[in-house]
């Protein structure tokens, strides 16, 4: 069984996705209400697949200045855990750990770390709740090639990868530089794994990468594909269009 962790943040206006904010008509209200739905996708994902689930949070202390004040007073804890039982069909499924580390490489080095050489799982892997397209089939495709390959990566649009899944630990050390897909097949080549990979999968980080992700939601149901619940409802809700002026872009 691999165990899976979501590295998330409280979704909280203003913290999470400050490029979709900036690049998009969408405020950092409606911004976080997305995050939350994309992470209620994710987790729900990974529950109903073979995987064990850990939810990895940013505690209030880790928070950058002017994210680390909850709605009436709430922690990063309680807003994480309010999201993710909203999403989970046996509320027990998820273990909860706060992140450690100065930098999102950092973090993953220190739960994937842990997690194969403290807790002895056999196989681990990072995601984050930008990948609202992720199936269980993924990830249970993804346990089936770490039987085989050291490391597997879910690569994404822009050179970004949406898996990182482990046999054995790597150098995470800037592991996620730009192109993050060739960085960590470079690190896994250096201590001699295998790499396999994953079907691509679209990331929501900036407008652009939204306007992708939308058209594609709206194509799947149109045409009686599975589409993520939660994700897809929110958008209903934020009324977005996308138009195709040198390239896709976001409108009201």
């Amino acid at each position: 069984m691999t165990t899976v962790a979501v590295l998330c943040d409280p979704p909280r206006p203003g913290l999470v996705l400050p490029s979709l904010v900036e690049s998009s008509p969408l405020t950092e209200q409606e911004v976080s209400d997305l995050y939350a739905a994309m992470l209620r996708d994710v987790v729900a994902a990974v529950e109903a697949s073979g995987a064990e689930l850990l939810v990895n949070y940013r505690p209030d202390e880790a928070l950058p200045e002017g994210g680390a004040s909850g709605a009436e007073g709430a922690t990063a804890e309680a807003e994480v855990r309010a999201v993710v039982r909203d999403a989970l069909r046996d509320p027990d499924a998820a273990r909860f750990e706060v992140q450690v580390g100065e930098t999102f490489a950092g973090r993953v080095r220190n739960t994937l770390t842990h997690l194969l050489d403290g807790e002895g799982v056999t196989t681990a892997a990072a995601v984050e709740p930008t990948v609202p397209l992720l199936q269980r089939s993924h990830v249970d495709n993804a346990a089936m090639k770490l039987r085989s390959s050291a490391t597997v990566l879910g690569p994404a649009t822009g050179g970004r990868v949406y898996y990182a899944g482990f046999a054995d630990p790597v150098d995470y050390a800037d592991a996620y530089a730009p192109p993050a897909v060739e960085t960590l097949t470079d690190r896994a080549l250096d201590v001699d794994h295998d790499v396999d990979y994953l079907p691509m999968l679209p990331v929501v980080e900036t407008g652009a990468d939204l306007a992708e992700v939308l058209t594609l939601l709206r194509a799947r149901r149109r045409a009686g594909r599975l589409v993520p619940e939660h994700t897809t409802g929110c958008l209903d809700d934020l009324g977005l269009a996308v138009v195709v002026e040198d390239g896709l872009q976001l409108t009201r």
